[in-house]
């Protein structure tokens, strides 16, 4: 009988991770709030270096406090960096102070990325402030170096990235690789934040399915510590015609459930990347979706079930919820289209955007489309069409007169 509840204690555990992985406050090493940021990076480094060899997790132990931490940490090889957070939308909340409490990390470094990942490594359910970023002022940006990154000098494969937060970030996740570099297998999901780049996800060379799921930009991140961004801060992002999410150079990535708010680009699907886009709504931007196509065989990307509200950053010709060029296929499904006002950002004095669809270059391209419901656009139809080589189809859409959409261009 001892030995049969010795055993379901044992499967238990594992169960629950405790007896499977080998893990360490950071405090052991001497990671404490009170410590200056050097120290603090000096010996967060020494526990990763530990953590290494074994493959061991690092517990980020949560404090009233946050970390004071310099840029620089190398997240080496089969290291788990993890906190006690899912996803902490509008801020933690100190009972007396405006900062965040928890699994935080405090970060003044402008000179470094915080943290460079290598292959097999794990970073969730941590909080990262910027407690220097601006809140108000526009001109008072600080353009920090990335918060994650992948690495430079070595291919990274399966970094997973969970459960993450971003207060005052510049650029959150920075994993454009180089094709000697390639990495692979990346995933982020439940990622929150609102980057003053107006970059929240970048991704280059990374071949063999990346994966961003469930992840969420916008400038109410810090209500709850500072408070929301200004309108003036919000405009100063738009203007930098970034995008949020970026994917280039990438096999069949998978990206679900992506939300933007007040950036130029919600997602840019660069001309060598194909995969498949669905559940977002982009909302309060200048385009909604940029697909590009370098080539027929393979350049194609499936779209479904989204929405798209193009109002921002741009006179209003240039606003676009979806703009297609380039080679390649592109299929749309029930993704819809409309405009309006915002008091959280300058929007243009039409609140419409110009037209659902801007389908431009000179090399043969292909677009289907079923379902969409596209209104607020000012042009006469809700297609622009400047490829005389683009090969169309709508079909069972709905325009801005709410009428039936049905066209076939070949």
């Amino acid at each position: 009988m001892k030995k049969i509840i010795c055993l379901s204690i044992a499967t238990i555990l594992i169960s629950l991770n405790l007896l499977a992985v080998e893990q360490k406050s950071i405090r052991d090493f001497g990671v404490l709030p009170e410590n200056s940021p050097a120290e603090n990076k000096v010996n967060l480094q020494k526990a990763i270096d530990w953590a290494s060899p074994i493959g061991a997790a690092l517990f980020v132990e949560p404090t009233g406090t946050p970390y004071p931490v310099d840029g620089g940490i190398i997240l080496k090889k089969n290291v788990t960096l993890v906190g006690v957070h899912g996803p902490t939308h509008r801020g933690t909340v100190h009972p007396d102070k405006k900062q965040p409490v928890g699994s935080v990390f405090s970060i003044t470094d402008r000179d470094n990325p915080f943290i460079t990942v290598e292959t097999g490594t794990q970073v969730k359910g941590i909080q990262f402030w910027y407690p220097e970023q601006t809140i108000r002022d526009p001109e008072a940006i600080i353009p920090y170096p990335a918060t994650i990154q992948v690495s430079k000098t070595s291919r990274a494969q399966g970094v997973f990235m969970s459960c993450l937060t971003f207060y005052g970030e510049y650029l959150a996740f920075d994993f454009n690789a180089t094709r000697g570099l390639a990495c692979e297998l990346m995933t982020f999901e439940h990622c929150y934040g609102y980057p003053l780049s107006g970059e929240f996800i970048r991704i280059d060379y990374c071949y063999d399915v990346p994966r961003i799921l469930h992840c969420h930009v916008n400038p109410a991140a810090q209500r709850y510590i500072g408070g929301q961004y200004s309108r003036e801060v919000v405009d100063a992002v738009i203007a930098k015609k970034t995008f949020a999410y970026t994917i280039n150079h990438t096999d069949n990535a998978q990206i679900i459930d992506l939300f933007t708010f007040g950036t130029y680009g919600g997602i840019l699907l660069d001309g060598e990347s194909y995969g498949q886009l669905t559940n977002f709504n982009f909302d309060c931007v200048a385009v909604g979706i940029h697909k590009k196509g370098n080539n027929t065989k393979n350049r194609n990307w499936q779209i479904s079930q989204g929405s798209i509200i193009a109002n921002t950053g741009e006179k209003l010709e240039n606003i676009h919820p979806i703009i297609i060029e380039g080679e390649g296929h592109t299929a749309l499904s029930n993704v819809e289209a409309f405009s309006g006002g915002n008091g959280a950002l300058t929007t243009v004095p039409e609140n419409e955007s110009w037209d659902y669809m801007l389908i431009r270059g000179n090399k043969k391209l292909t677009v289907t489309c079923w379902g969409a419901r596209m209104r607020n656009y000012a042009s006469d139809e809700p297609l622009t069409i400047d490829n005389k080589k683009a090969v169309v189809q709508f079909t069972g859409c709905i325009d801005k007169n709410e009428e039936l959409f049905n066209i076939t261009i070949d």
